[in-house]
């Protein structure tokens, strides 16, 4: 199994009316997430299930990075992965169905990155996991090799193979 953990680009704070629910990507976010899809297409990582969270900013950059994949992703945006915890994550994760082989959960920090580094075992990547706690910024993206099926997934049980960040991206 594959899993792929993205986080949301980098969100607009013009307007403080708005409530964090509703807040948009801001154009550096936009153009981020833009990118990141190029690079999943380039690399053929492409999800059979995208799990989003239902908020503006990550619908936002769901419909930027999908617009690069080939073909279509289904996708669903359960209320759950809004403000989740990293526990909250994995339960979604687990719920998947083991047809899926390829999955990508585009949700929010500190929920998303907390799940990120306990997901990693010992045989991960070591520039990866060194990337990854560094810091795992907006339009970040880990990608997890897992031997099992979903509802198996657990803490140090999964291989960080990749942590791609948008600068580094070129």
């Amino acid at each position: 199994m594959k899993l792929l953990l993205l986080r949301h680009g980098k969100s607009s704070w013009d307007d403080p009316a708005l409530a964090d629910f509703d807040r948009p990507l801001a154009p550096r976010g936009r153009k981020a997430a833009e990118r990141m899809g190029r690079e999943l297409a380039a690399r053929n990582w492409l999800p059979q299930l995208a799990l989003v969270s239902p908020a503006v900013r990550t619908r936002d950059t769901w419909e930027l990075v999908a617009a690069a994949l080939s073909g279509s992703v289904s996708a669903d945006f359960p209320y759950s992965l809004y403000d989740a915890t990293a526990e909250d994550v994995l339960s979604e994760v687990q719920r998947t169905p083991n047809a899926v082989k390829m999955l990508l959960i585009l949700g929010h920090n500190p929920g998303l990155e907390d799940l990120a580094r306990q997901l990693a075992g010992d045989n991960s990547e070591k520039k990866a996991l060194q990337q990854l706690r560094e810091k795992f910024p907006t339009a970040a993206l880990a990608r997890f090799d897992f031997d099992g099926k979903w509802p198996e997934l657990g803490f140090g049980r999964a291989r960080l193979t990749h942590c791609l960040r948008p600068k580094d991206l070129g």
